[in-house]
């Protein structure tokens, strides 16, 4: 069950949800998640859920560095090797549209 509390800071109200039987799988990943990028566990829940609501969407481009250990960069080699290998691709061979 979550609970809705109403906190006055400065005049201002604030909502503060608590969040109750939070698995620890995903406990983990929002502590790790804290941890790489240096802030509070709170401050990485607000973002996230603002992030995934759509009230402050990440930046264009953000999302590279979620994908940055899967590729690399290809030297001239990598690139002469590839574009080798994969040349048959680039054939169109008329019997395949008979």
């Amino acid at each position: 069950m979550n609970h809705i509390l109403l906190n006055t800071i400065k005049g201002e109200k604030m909502k503060s949800i608590t969040l109750h039987k939070i698995d620890e799988p995903l406990a983990e990943l929002i502590k790790s998640k804290a941890k790489s990028e240096g802030l509070s566990i709170n401050k990485v829940v607000k973002k996230i859920l603002e992030e995934s609501l759509g009230v402050k969407p990440r930046p264009r481009g953000a999302f590279r560095s979620d994908f940055e250990e899967f590729v690399g960069i290809w030297s001239d080699t990598d690139v002469a090797e590839f574009n080798e290998r994969a040349g048959d691709l680039n054939k169109i061979d008329p019997e395949d549209w008979q």
